[in-house]
């Protein structure tokens, strides 16, 4: 979902389109084709898909692996082109496979211009244990209703499922807060990956600090964070 309303020093790799992309999934499989890297900040492990565990948490995932559900939205990354199948991680056991015709107005003769490293917003029309997951970037209509390739410039990074059900809310506390620091453009994926990209990249980086940072934080401390940082005190 996408909105208006709305880490570590990152290793820099050159994109074969001549675009810039920020990821904190170093395992995400798409290295070396157009994202900046940096540490998943929410379990301090490197894999986009990680279960790991912290001494302070009792062994306690902080990154449980995402299951897919029929009629959820994600963020992808593609990892591959397999004939007319482009296959996506979207941080689960195992990839998701996404047809070149599953984009809005893509014919045999008029193919979508997807790379591998891209990033999608995509839709899950198949989901179950017994079946390859599979993505749409269109939907009953036919249309991309927000959906398809996106990311160039901007900033990819985990949180729990618990802080993207509140940014999705359509009366998100965070979002409104957040509005009143710096505007950005904000995608939400149902499986905990957010991508944010603001006027610059300092102020991209200190939105992904604030986001990540909401994840453990009470109302009274974001907003008085978020205050501090309007505030230009941090």
């Amino acid at each position: 979902m996408s909105s208006s309303s709305r880490p570590p020093t990152p290793s820099l790799w050159q994109s074969p389109r001549g675009q810039r992309r920020w990821c904190a999934d170093r395992g995400c499989g798409a290295a070396g084709t157009g994202c900046w890297y940096v540490r998943a900040a929410c379990c301090g492990t490197n894999s986009p898909t990680c279960s790991g565990s912290t001494p302070s948490s009792g062994g306690a995932s902080l990154c449980p692996q995402y299951v897919p559900a029929k009629g959820e939205t994600i963020i992808g990354i593609v990892t591959a082109k397999s004939g007319d199948v482009f296959k996506v991680d979207f941080g689960g056991s195992e990839q998701a496979s996404l047809s070149y015709l599953s984009f809005e107005g893509a014919t045999k003769r008029n193919r979508p211009n997807v790379q591998v490293g891209d990033l999608v917003f995509a839709q899950f029309i198949v989901a179950n244990k017994d079946m390859e997951p599979e993505l749409v970037c269109i939907d009953s209509s036919g249309r991309a209703n927000g959906m398809g390739v996106f990311g160039g410039g901007g900033l990819l990074f985990r949180v729990s499922l618990g802080l993207v059900r509140r940014l999705l809310s359509p009366l998100s506390e965070i979002r409104s807060d957040l509005d009143q620091v710096f505007p950005c453009e904000l995608v939400v994926g149902l499986n905990g990956r957010l991508w944010v990209k603001s006027s610059s990249i300092q102020q991209t980086l200190i939105i992904s600090n604030l986001l990540q940072s909401c994840d453990t934080m009470t109302t009274a401390q974001r907003r008085q964070l978020f205050r501090r940082v309007q505030q230009g005190v941090l």
